[in-house]
């Protein structure tokens, strides 16, 4: 695509390839997970989630669980399982890192088999999806690394942080 002489898909590649050089290194001195103000990340700086030994979840993958539900599920599934429609995206974040999980959902993507096409489509512009992008993401996350089993609703181990509740009003003009 086209616009103003920029061909996007190459800007999108580009932004791609800075995003994962600016996180790749030897995590040999990096802890596992950190934590900031309620927000877990991993040692490659993406956003993770925390399942206390209580089963409790941090607000960010409670969150998730609730967003994902609101958006996503009609397509690919209770708890990302897939469907007919769409595929598993518990299966997908096996192997799938944040920045091209965040690439596919604002941009979309289009994938050719020989017996049908799937379409995804581009949802940078739902504020519903991409204000809790990375919510959605470590709920999903934990889906597919097994520490939230299938058939839980998963119960939030706090308030929602104050942080989160100021970037939500900021991406949603309020």
């Amino acid at each position: 695509m086209r616009h103003f002489g920029i061909d996007f898909n190459v800007a999108k590649l580009a932004f791609l390839a800075v995003l994962l050089m600016t996180t790749a290194g030897s995590s040999q001195d990096k802890p596992t997970k950190t934590e900031e103000d309620g927000k877990w990340m991993d040692a490659e700086g993406s956003p993770t989630y925390n399942v206390a030994a209580d089963g409790k979840v941090d607000w960010y993958t409670y969150s998730g669980f609730r967003r994902y539900h609101s958006e996503c599920h009609v397509c690919h599934g209770p708890e990302g399982e897939g469907s007919t429609y769409a595929p598993g995206l518990v299966e997908s974040l096996k192997t799938m890192k944040y920045p091209e999980f965040m690439s596919v959902v604002a941009s979309g993507r289009t994938i050719q088999r020989p017996d049908k096409t799937s379409v995804m489509p581009a949802l940078g512009d739902n504020a519903n999806v991409m204000c809790y992008l990375d919510d959605i993401f470590v709920y999903l996350k934990a889906r597919a690394d097994g520490a939230l089993p299938r058939g839980t609703r998963p119960e939030r181990s706090g308030e929602k942080p104050e942080t989160a509740a100021q970037n939500e009003k900021s991406c949603m003009g309020s």
